[in-house]
């Protein structure tokens, strides 16, 4: 074996690059814990991965896969425990941890065999091309996987992706490996140092590929969900425009009725023509009440809102200024406004008391700014993340939950902020947005 011949990397700097490699990670991502008792479960893990190294070094070759399989299982504890993710994701993080530890280990053993006439594990010389090559290696390791990593984006890996991050991490550690292994195999290196050159070249590619699967996964999801966010969009104006067309119909019909109602008065018999009136006067009452707050979108969501809730059984009071939205664009009050309403009607809906089934709407100018309130009841526990509460929909969460990250595009897109917040059993968003100078 080359081992005979080479020496490998010590099994204290495998044991340290790996619990880099995981600490890496771990910071990347949602912490499980507070930080004294990460701290404290970090360092448990480092001396678990040198007890799990120093006793891979006293097995027997023949089982140096189960070594192996000691450290790996060690690392997925120690995210599983640090870090706030499924037991599936863990595994994705395991392999991309597993790499980088591979690559990082290999590079400072290569120049420490390169640089050092004797590469002692712990000569002044070693220690200080160890801190030096480990700092920049995991510290640029970090730095360029924090894109892949926003903070505002929880991590969804499915188990194709946990496949496949594993089938190129054993397969870049195979390769790697195997003229340490043997040197009688078409992969095998068989020129000294320069076995330790393809190692690292191997390993760099391997992480290279697991970034790029890691970069085409994030687009592939930015695509679905500006795609999904689009088509919200275009179907909150196409409900505008059908809503607008419903209500002309509406108010037609509306004009007709009270001349029905003047036939069905001449009736003989009053207690049929008062049964008349009463059914014919409630089944209208909800459509023949045009809201009008001055701004022709508002009216429209407004009336055909209001409709959906008296269909429903939901009490809604609006106070709102139309005139104060006529800088923003018919199909962004339609997305804003109608997101919010759709959120807030669904949630009452949901209410097994009818008497808390209560949304209150409000819309005016507040100085220079133009404040949108929508209110209503829950019930139940919420999580927030990133300021927003985390979808209660099941089944396909992409596609899905967007109605607010909507009304923050909008707002944001005006200057404008939005607040999402819980009180005393109302659920309350507050949109806040700058009116442009020559309108202020």
């Amino acid at each position: 074996m080359i081992q005979e011949v080479l020496p490998d990397i010590p099994r204290f700097y495998t044991a340290l690059a790996e619990w880099s490699a995981c600490v890496v990670y771990v910071l990347l991502i949602r912490k499980r814990l507070p930080r004294a008792r990460l701290v404290l479960a970090a360092g448990v893990g480092l001396g678990a991965l040198l007890g799990m190294q120093h006793l891979a070094s006293a097995l027997p070759i023949a089982l140096w896969v189960v070594g192996m399989t000691l450290a790996v299982a060690t690392m997925y504890l120690i995210i599983v425990v640090c870090a706030e993710v499924s037991a599936l994701a863990a595994w994705y993080f395991v392999a991309r941890a597993f790499v980088l530890a591979e690559l990082v280990a290999s590079l400072q053993w290569q120049l420490q065999t390169f640089f050092l006439a004797t590469p002692a594990e712990r000569s002044p010389g070693s220690v200080v091309l160890l801190v030096l090559v480990y700092g920049a290696g995991f510290s640029a390791a970090y730095a360029i996987e924090r894109r892949h990593f926003p903070a505002d984006q929880p991590v969804d890996v499915d188990s194709r992706g946990v496949l496949s991050a594993a089938a190129t991490a054993v397969i870049t550690f195979l390769i790697s490996n195997i003229s340490f292994m043997s040197t009688n195999t078409p992969f095998s290196g068989r020129l000294g140092l320069e076995i330790f050159y393809i190692r690292t070249l191997v390993d760099l590619a391997g992480y290279v590929a697991l970034y790029a699967q890691q970069g085409q996964r994030l687009e592939l999801r930015r695509a679905a969900e500006v795609e999904a966010m689009d088509r919200l969009l275009h179907s909150q104006h196409e409900q505008y425009l059908q809503a607008r067309n419903n209500i002309d119909v509406v108010n037609r019909k509306y004009h007709d009725l009270k001349h029905y109602i003047g036939a069905i008065r001449a009736e003989a018999s009053a207690d049929t023509r008062a049964t008349y009136l009463d059914q014919l006067e409630h089944s209208i009452r909800p459509y023949g009440t045009q809201v009008e707050t001055g701004n022709i979108v508002l009216d429209t969501i407004l009336t055909t809102k209001s409709a959906d809730c008296a269909h429903l059984g939901i009490t809604l009071t609006c106070v709102a200024d139309g005139a104060a939205l006529d800088f923003m664009s018919p199909m962004d009050v339609a997305a804003l406004v109608g997101n919010a309403l759709d959120n807030a009607i669904e949630a009452a809906v949901a209410l097994p008391d009818p008497e808390r089934r209560l949304l209150r709407v409000a819309v005016h100018r507040q100085d220079s700014f133009v404040m949108l309130r929508f209110e209503n009841y829950y019930e139940g526990d919420l999580t927030f993340e990133d300021g927003l509460p985390q979808t209660t929909k099941g089944g396909d969460n992409l596609h899905h939950g967007y109605g607010l990250r909507n009304i923050r595009q909008v707002s944001e897109h005006y200057g404008g902020t939005l607040t999402v917040h819980a009180e005393d059993g109302w659920f309350i968003v507050r949109v806040l947005i700058p009116v442009p100078g020559p309108l202020s």
